[in-house]
């Protein structure tokens, strides 16, 4: 296998440029979702879109939603707060079929959790080309985000915007360039949100395909 550095696996990807019953459909056009957790929660009272705009998740039960659509190449925006102390969660990429780990999907993970927003985690035997900043064998595997922290403030708003081309994952938080990656696997799938117990809110939210 010929190994490429980091500036090969740049090239190589601007080189490419050139189940369950009927549910809710989403706010913001990501279109119909399903959810995943353990133990079973029904859609509706995990994720509740109210008037405004504003999508209010629970947080719990242990596990993720996600869109039925799939996305390869494509812009993500999404925008979130803590609606009161901060805790853990994140967007899941190209949620794929294939292993687990626990309840989490084979798939590469956002990191919003506060204090790491912009971290990028490749999930359950999910892979990309660049180092890990932990160390071999830690659990989780991390590959931090790259520029100061650009988080808000907690009940403040924040902004992830994702792009997505030929296996190429560019990640900026607030308006800071916070992470990228070349040859995700998988390089597609579906998009999703993680419950890890804490209550937080969303609005805003678009995909574009390319």
């Amino acid at each position: 296998m010929v190994k490429l550095g980091w500036l090969g696996g740049a090239l190589l990807c601007a080189g490419v440029f050139g189940c369950a019953a009927p549910q809710p459909r989403a706010e913001g056009g990501l279109g119909a979702l399903d959810i995943v957790t353990t133990p079973a929660a029904a859609l509706d009272t995990v994720w509740q879109a109210r008037s405004d705009g504003v999508i209010a998740v629970a947080g719990k039960p242990s596990g993720f939603i996600a869109t039925r659509d799939v996305y390869t190449d494509y812009r993500l925006h999404v925008e979130w707060r803590w609606t009161g102390k901060p805790g853990n969660g994140g967007v899941l990429l190209h949620v794929a079929s294939g292993p687990k780990d626990g309840v989490w999907p084979y798939s590469v993970q956002v990191q919003t959790k506060h204090g790491s927003v912009g971290d990028l985690l490749p999930m359950a035997g999910a892979t990309f080309h660049e180092p890990l900043t932990t160390a071999p064998g830690a659990y989780p595997p991390i590959k931090a985000h790259t520029a100061s922290d650009s988080e808000r403030a907690p009940g403040e708003w924040n902004t992830m915007d994702v792009l997505v081309r030929g296996g190429c994952i560019d990640v900026t938080i607030n308006g800071v360039a916070q992470n990228a990656v070349t040859l995700a696997q998988p390089a597609t799938g579906r998009i999703g949100f993680q419950l890890e117990g804490t209550p937080y809110e969303l609005r805003n939210l678009h995909v574009e395909r390319l």
